[in-house]
């Protein structure tokens, strides 16, 4: 079953172009505040996508891009070491629960086809896939003995499944791999995705599929209007890589890679890094968007300094909120675990608060109208000390009341930390004309 669709056109790009307004871009303007003729000259222009493959019934659409709210991604998905697909489907209900916009399913080992298909079934948020990671198990072959329509094989599949972007690592080509080679690098490449491909072009000789057949690739996105997330293989795996030499001759391509795609109609993201320290991010969100032509930009992290292990969600959401602060669109949720194991339930909790603080304070630095609104209301729940108010209108709801309830205080309008010297309380005692008595 699908959408119904206007038939005079294939993509919401291709609509877009033709002054159609989709159903999808009216939703994204009733969630933006926006003209549903702001989104449509967006979406036109690539400066903003609506990922929305044509068979995701349950999808409520989402844009990403200028002038829109921070969106953010969680990734779940099953390992060799890690097969419970009950314990993924409980991640993504959590997900669901906690409003996230995006859900990669990263799975590479398995019955990968059949979990995908029930998480497109009952996501409403959007869902993405990176099709390299899936091409062994579901092939049941070794990497150097997969051939080059064999990937593309994989990529329609998820396309069919209604997948609604894709991570295709098309930039790391023979050029930008002899850069890699010729210069060099402390953690070499760390894209999952990315190494697989470097690692079959060393091994076959070969050009990356990806891109040696990226009209082919793009075709079939196109078909069922599934939105491509340029990867960034050469994207760095430590402070001391970053902005360096692979990663700058990759961003090129993939510049030109995104023009490429929008001739054919298919829309396109940008991916990003990485880890990254402080003073380069700022500079990294305006190369990427004069290089790649204002396309919206979607980075992990990043993770801005190496030595916090089972403290990442903390180092990306420093780095994702002053990447989000100075333009990035889109934020790749990091978890405790990073680096270490599969994330767990909780694991993933911790990763999305983090991440949704992040894209907050990005959103009211960069000025997203109505950002701050909810946090004005927060103030003022304070100030009137109204508990059940600033539990509903926190990130995480239960948390809060977990910690004010654990320690009660004597006095109802206070908490255990000030008690009777609250601030709040002595000045809304004293501005009602009324005594303070701290006994």
């Amino acid at each position: 079953m699908q959408r119904k669709m206007n038939m005079n056109y294939t993509t919401q790009m291709d609509a877009a172009k033709k002054g159609i307004i989709t159903r999808e871009m009216e939703c994204v303007a009733q969630k933006e505040n926006k003209t549903s003729k702001e989104i449509r000259s967006l979406v036109e222009m690539g400066k903003v996508v609506i990922p929305s493959n044509k068979r995701h019934i349950s999808l409520s659409a989402e844009g990403i891009g200028e002038g829109l709210r921070t969106k953010i991604n969680v990734n779940l998905g099953i390992s060799r070491d890690c097969m419970d697909y009950e314990a993924e489907m409980e991640k993504v209900k959590l997900a669901i629960e906690m409003n996230v916009e995006s859900i990669m399913d990263l799975s590479s080992y398995g019955k990968t086809r059949e979990f995908r298909k029930r998480l497109v079934e009952y996501s409403p948020a959007m869902i993405g896939t990176v099709p390299m990671y899936d091409a062994v198990g579901y092939l049941g072959k070794e990497l150097r003995d997969i051939k080059a329509d064999e990937f593309l094989d994989v990529i329609r599949a998820h396309a069919e499944e209604g997948v609604d972007f894709m991570t295709i690592h098309a930039g790391i080509n023979r050029r930008t791999a002899q850069v890699f080679k010729e210069t060099g690098r402390l953690t070499n490449i760390v894209s999952r995705g990315g190494s697989l491909i470097f690692a079959w072009m060393e091994m076959t000789g070969n050009e990356n599929p990806f891109y040696e057949y990226y009209d082919d690739v793009l075709a079939i996105l196109a078909e069922y209007d599934v939105t491509i997330s340029l990867g960034d293989a050469c994207r760095p795996g430590s402070t001391h890589d970053s902005t360096d030499a692979s990663q700058v001759a990759e961003l090129i391509e993939l510049g030109i890679l995104a023009k490429r795609a929008w001739e054919k109609n298919v829309q396109v993201m940008i991916e990003g890094p990485g880890h990254m320290a402080l003073n380069e991010i700022a500079a990294n969100v305006a190369l990427e968007k004069r290089l790649c032509h204002n396309a919206p930009f979607y980075v992990l992290g990043p993770i801005v300094t190496d030595v916090a292990p089972g403290y990442d969600h903390i180092t990306s959401a420093i780095g994702g909120a002053l990447a989000a602060a100075s333009g990035a669109d889109f934020l790749c949720y990091v978890t405790p675990a990073e680096h270490l194991r599969l994330p767990n339930k909780n694991d993933v909790k911790e990763g999305i608060v983090a991440a949704k603080i992040a894209a907050h304070a990005g959103d009211i630095a960069k000025g997203i109208k109505g950002a701050r609104d909810i946090d004005d209301k927060m103030s003022d729940a304070r100030r009137r000390i109204a508990w059940e108010e600033m539990f509903s209108l926190a990130i995480d709801h239960i948390k809060p009341r977990e910690y004010f309830e654990s320690t009660p205080p004597e006095d109802k309008h206070s908490c255990s930390m000030c008690g009777k010297m609250c601030a709040m309380r002595t000045m809304n005692k004293i501005l009602n004309g009324e005594n303070i008595s701290l006994k």
